[in-house]
């Protein structure tokens, strides 16, 4: 035998780890989770557009949206404790029956013509308490679908699925909304759902959400995974910055889009091709994100935050349709990037018990915030959309900044 047909058995390796799709658990989730979110496009145009159409005010639609971001942020720290205590999978199908229920309810409420503002928050406020338990579910279900070392494939993959729904959603559902009513793009919603509880029920429950015996109360868990964050200086000081970032985007994106479409367009159209274009830049992001190449994720995390600044300013002063959108996309671009990312990083350093609390501490970090941002949106929207956009960025500017002179979030590797 020659020396080089040798070299191949003295050099041999582990065999390469294949990619998180290659999952078949993973696969099946992922695949049901795509139909559910581009079924969930339908109602993120539809619900503001309704709003606006029954009262023509930015308040009112702050009002709704913080209904829903209330409850998020209040049950948040409860949803991460149950998903440690229960079975991630089956809090999550819980979750979406009953949001496929209280839509449903929606759309005959307005088939009938017999929908009352009142109604509208009664859902809102559904959604925020299912979104509580839905999210830390989720983060603290997917690491029980793959390997350690797929997880910011998977990550890439969830989120990239997100990404594709918004891409492809808000458009044919800004086309519903105008052509056929608000009620037909509730019920698209409605029915999407079946999709992802479909998948999970045919998911096995994980052995980590039955192999605990001993459980510690409610209170005492929620304060075990607030303990575990505050002790880790890194992941506190990452948590609190990502927090306050939030709070100056949530706002703008998700009242102050739909006003401005509303003052200048008059039409969904222009909302949904907002929405698609920041959806592109989120998937490029995304997938970019997925790959295995090295860089510093809290210099990511600065750089990106100075962008979300730079970025809200500008749309406060650029006019049409089309500037906008592509600033949009610059944005998405940047927040598909580090949320795979920070996810991960979270995930990864977190240990698997603690797994479900750190994913509610961060999601309460996260929406805790969005009440008091979608009131403020609500108010400024209404009084001068173009400072509401300004404001937000300055205050992420600002944050950014300070963030950057604090030497611990530059240990975020």
């Amino acid at each position: 035998m020659s020396l080089s047909a040798a070299v191949p058995n003295q050099t041999s390796s582990k065999p390469p780890i294949p990619h998180a799709l290659q999952e078949r658990t993973f696969r099946r989730w992922w695949t049901g989770a795509i139909i559910s979110l581009f079924g969930d496009q339908f109602y993120i145009v539809a619900l503001p557009w309704l709003i606006l159409q029954l009262t023509g005010s930015g308040i009112a639609l702050g009002a709704i949206l913080t209904t829903a971001a209330l409850p998020r942020a209040i049950l948040m720290l409860i949803g991460g404790a149950t998903s440690d205590r229960l079975s991630p999978r089956k809090v999550m199908i819980v979750t979406a029956s009953a949001r496929a229920i209280v839509v449903a309810v929606i759309a005959g409420l307005i088939f009938s013509r017999s929908l009352h503002l009142w109604e509208l928050y009664i859902l809102s406020f559904a959604f925020g308490v299912a979104d509580a338990f839905a999210f830390p579910a989720f983060q603290t279900f997917l690491p029980l679908l793959v390997r350690p070392e797929q997880l910011a494939q998977a990550n890439s993959a969830a989120q990239g699925a997100y990404q594709l729904s918004t891409i492809a959603g808000p458009l044919p559902a800004a086309i519903v909304v105008r052509k056929f009513g608000a009620a037909w793009a509730f019920l698209l919603d409605s029915l999407s759902f079946i999709a992802i509880i479909a998948a999970l029920s045919g998911l096995p429950d994980p052995p980590k959400a039955t192999a605990q015996i001993k459980k510690p109360s409610m209170l005492l868990a929620i304060s075990e995974g607030i303990k575990y964050v505050w002790r880790d200086s890194a992941l506190r000081t990452l948590i609190l910055l990502m927090a306050v970032l939030n709070f100056g985007m949530f706002g703008p994106m998700l009242v102050g889009l739909a006003y401005l479409a509303k003052l200048r367009f008059q039409t969904p159209t222009a909302y949904g091709v907002w929405l698609s274009f920041l959806a592109v830049g989120s998937l490029a992001g995304t997938l970019v994100a997925g790959f295995r190449w090295g860089f510093h994720r809290g210099r990511i995390l600065l750089f990106v935050g100075t962008g979300y600044g730079v970025g809200s300013i500008f749309l406060a002063f650029v006019a049409g349709l089309w500037v906008p959108a592509l600033v949009l996309l610059c944005m998405g671009i940047m927040s598909g990037l580090v949320n795979v990312q920070i996810t991960a990083w979270i995930q990864q350093r977190s240990e698997r018990s603690m797994l479900g609390r750190v994913s509610g501490v961060q999601m309460f970090s996260a929406f805790g915030l969005t009440p008091l941002s979608l009131v403020l949106a609500g108010v400024l929207a209404q009084w001068n959309v173009k400072m509401l956009f300004v404001a937000g960025g300055l205050l992420m500017l600002v944050v950014t900044g300070v963030a950057a002179l604090w030497g611990t979030i530059r240990e975020v590797e």
